[in-house]
């Protein structure tokens, strides 16, 4: 098992709570990826949003791209997985950008591409919001482009939504494949296009039952058009305390979103533009990616344990949100990663 977790652009996770001891500043990701990777996180992903959803559109956020360029001069060791939404960015442009960042970070690079959801945020920015099917149709004409200035000396395409002519991008990521491309979606298009095109697999925090159901499904895609075995991530929002009853207690704390608030706003303007296998309550939804779902809530050999039942499902990644999040990474990191190392030595022989 791999453990990432979202660097916190927004400010924090909670819809209700206004201040979570994390500034959507660059002192504080600048901090918290330079520990992060001291303390055994393999990855972070930076989310690509203009405005903030979780603090109401007036609140600060850290744009995803010029983020990620600096933490590449600032770590060593982190992955860098950086959101992308193909109708904010030309994908030619973005390839030369994505390349250089991959440079400067000696291949820590890779991405995590989003149809995008929020039709408010593409009217305020003056950037067209496609309809859910055409929104894939878009990404797969966008990858094609991405993939091709990559890895071609020139490269031309002539296609539905984009048209490049003898490109040329130098330098090249560095060595000799792509970086890893990641995305999610729950429709068939979006499952269609990502079995074919990209290489991992991130999903929203559900039940393991189901994330090891999702798994068979696109590893069962891969497998029909002759592909590599994916990656496969799960978005987990993790709680651990000394007591279950510890726990509950936090979640409840957590979850009162009520109407009126930017977040419930937000909610409705998501629920209305995404298609999922499962309904989304308004207390999954106030963690964000239906991180409570995964089950990663309770006391340390209970968190461990949830840790073990994903990783034999099938999950290669845990991208985990928690608040305050570098207090909770580092108990995260102190009380269940040696719990799951362990129970692997053991069962290992």
């Amino acid at each position: 098992m791999r453990y990432g977790y979202w660097l916190p652009v927004f400010g924090g996770w909670l819809r209700n709570v206004p201040d979570e001891g994390m500034d959507a500043s660059w002192e504080y990701v600048k901090k918290l990826a330079r520990r992060s990777e001291r303390i055994g996180f393999d990855l972070t992903l930076i989310a690509e949003l203009y405005m903030n959803d979780i603090k109401g559109i007036e609140a600060p956020s850290l744009e995803a791209w010029s983020t990620a360029a600096a933490l590449a001069a600032v770590t060593d060791r982190l992955e860098l997985m950086v959101a992308v939404r193909p109708t904010f960015h030309n994908p030619a442009v973005l390839a030369k950008q994505a390349a250089n960042i991959d440079r400067i970070s000696h291949g820590r690079l890779s991405l995590n591409v989003v149809s995008a959801w929020w039709a408010d945020e593409a009217r305020r920015y003056g950037v067209k919001f496609d309809e859910h099917d055409d929104r894939y149709a878009r990404t797969d004409d966008w990858l094609r482009v991405l993939d091709g200035a990559w890895k071609e000396s020139r490269f031309t395409h002539h296609g539905p939504y984009y048209d490049v002519a003898d490109n040329v991008l130098q330098p090249k990521p560095v060595g000799q494949s792509r970086p890893t491309i990641y995305a999610g979606g729950e429709s068939d298009a979006a499952k269609s296009l990502i079995s074919r095109a990209c290489d991992g697999y991130v999903m929203h925090g559900d039940p393991v039952e189901i994330i090891a159901g999702r798994v068979r499904d696109l590893s069962a895609r891969r497998e029909q058009l002759a592909l590599p075995r994916m990656k496969f991530g799960v978005a987990a929002y993790t709680i651990v305390r000394n007591s279950e009853a510890e726990a509950r207690r936090e979640v409840e704390r957590i979850t009162e979103v009520r109407p009126g608030t930017p977040g419930y706003g937000n909610y409705q303007d998501w629920i209305a533009n995404t298609r999922h296998d499962a309904k989304t309550s308004l207390a999954d939804y106030s963690v964000s990616n239906r991180g409570l779902r995964a089950g990663l809530i309770g006391t340390p050999e209970q968190v461990a344990e949830k840790v073990l039942l994903l990783e034999d499902a099938g999950v290669d990644l845990l991208l985990l949100q928690c608040s305050p999040q570098l207090e909770e990474m580092e108990r995260f990191a102190a009380e269940v990663m040696p719990l799951v190392a362990r129970a692997r030595r053991r069962q290992t022989g």
